[in-house]
């Protein structure tokens, strides 16, 4: 089966969830994930969630599944492995040892950069995306390209002079040396920080005029941040 096929079968599959593909790579041997057996992986791809078109089918799940002590990601893996097992391959997520480059990934297959707060910036999508999972391919015959594919050439923070992201944090997490996490965290644990972030999301984040209508809804605000904590 080749890629493009594969990519129409897996939105498919994973249409009732939300998820979707978010891009394919065909890495070389020498750095491919290790499938089970041992075999280096032909090809990868990478699962997603454009916006927060999955959280309605996550909180019926969580709502089912009260009990669980890291409920997204044991809802991905109820979503994705049962897709990745019908099509004969291996899924890994970026919660699981060994850890996988899920960054790198992302920027190979969908020619992503960094934003100035460290998270990937989509072009249409802004920050409000990520990923949850790929699905690892064996077969000898998947269609390979013979260059890391970049399907996205603009990069939205090089036209942004305000750089508004970098100066919304009240307590200036985000600078020149990276993100201080410990910063956002101790403000966060403030009245503050409860009342501000905590409810309304990361300041920084909600700054960037990037993709704003593929913005998140409260509740899954909330939850992103408690998780956080």
């Amino acid at each position: 089966m080749n890629e493009p096929r594969l990519i129409a079968v897996i939105a498919a599959a994973l249409e009732p969830s939300g998820l979707v593909p978010r891009g394919w790579l065909a890495p070389e041997p020498e750095v491919a994930p290790l499938l089970a057996d041992g075999r280096p992986a032909a090809g990868i791809c990478l699962i997603g969630n454009a916006g927060g078109g999955f959280w309605s089918a996550f909180h019926a799940w969580w709502q089912a599944h009260s009990e669980s002590g890291h409920p997204l990601d044991d809802w991905s893996k109820d979503a994705i492995n049962p897709v990745a097992a019908s099509l004969g391959a291996e899924a890994v997520y970026p919660s699981d040892k060994p850890w996988q480059p899920f960054q790198q990934w992302a920027m190979l297959a969908e020619g992503l950069r960094a934003s100035p707060l460290g998270l990937l910036i989509h072009p249409v999508f802004g920050l409000w995306h990520g990923y949850r999972a790929a699905i690892l391919f064996g077969e000898a015959d998947l269609v390979k390209t013979p260059e890391p594919r970049s399907i996205i050439t603009s990069y939205p923070c090089d036209a942004c002079t305000a750089k508004p992201c970098l100066s919304a944090c009240p307590v200036g997490a985000f600078g020149a040396d990276g993100f201080d996490v410990t910063v956002c965290r101790a403000h966060l644990a403030t009245d503050a920080g409860q009342k501000g972030c905590v409810v309304s999301g990361c300041l920084a984040r909600d700054a960037c005029p990037v993709g704003r209508d593929y913005r998140y809804e409260a509740a899954q605000i909330r939850f992103h941040m408690a998780a956080f904590l």
